[in-house]
């Protein structure tokens, strides 16, 4: 007998601990695999919803939040860089030049999820290999649409969406949800509505929790 578990997974493509613990939990749901099954979704999350369109400079920006210096950044991106790599993921060497608006990629994850989890799952990724392996923009409407046109979207409907507002309201309503019920860092994710993981954990701690839960007899819901 299979368990299928509902898994809501909150976060931002600007996020490098985002693409760490999807990596984690990818291959702790296929350690778990055939018993248990997921349904994934990902669920919109800004870590600066205030960054305007040119964006700002990467060191800047995380000295001004953290107060954090040039060798304290790099050693805590060798740490980010390893823990990728222990779960499949890429960094570049030498991290982000700039952090960018990401609300646009936020829409077009919304469309995504409306045509089909898997295409959702495709841009996603495709979004935090753009982000955080290659240094491109999140929020070039270009970037965006070819990033949907591999991820098996269709680029007129892309473009068109990114074009209007489209989607805008739905995706706030959607953060203002997550944070409403008390997220407020990244990634948090959420199974069967009730049960929250923080942060990007290790393959183990999310394999192991994918089994209690799973194991657990249904209860009511927190997230809805």
């Amino acid at each position: 007998m299979t368990n299928r578990l509902k898994i809501d997974f909150v976060s931002d493509v600007s996020c490098p601990w985002c693409a760490v613990g999807l990596g984690a939990l990818e291959t702790a749901l296929a350690n778990v695999g055939p018993e248990i099954d997921a349904e994934l979704h990902f669920q919109p999350f800004e870590l600066n919803p205030q960054m305007p369109p040119e964006g700002q400079d990467a060191f800047e920006h995380l000295h001004q939040k953290y107060g954090s210096s040039r060798e304290q950044q790099a050693q805590a991106r060798e740490a980010i860089r390893q823990r990728g790599a222990q779960v499949g993921f890429e960094f570049r060497q030498e991290g982000r030049s700039r952090v960018w608006n990401t609300f646009d990629a936020h829409r077009l994850l919304h469309w995504a999820e409306l045509e089909g989890l898997a295409q959702q799952a495709a841009l996603k990724k495709a979004l935090l290999r753009a982000c955080h392996t290659d240094g491109e923009n999140p929020s070039d409407h270009e970037v965006l649409v070819r990033l949907a046109v591999e991820a098996g979207l269709d680029a007129e409907r892309a473009r068109a969406i990114l074009q209007s507002d489209e989607y805008a309201a739905e995706t706030r309503e959607r953060e203002r949800l997550y944070t409403d019920a008390g997220i407020h860092s990244v990634p948090a994710i959420i199974i069967n509505d009730r049960h929250l993981i923080s942060g990007g954990q290790p393959v183990e701690v999310f394999e192991r929790a994918l089994r209690q839960i799973a194991g657990a007899a249904p209860q009511a819901t927190a997230f809805a």
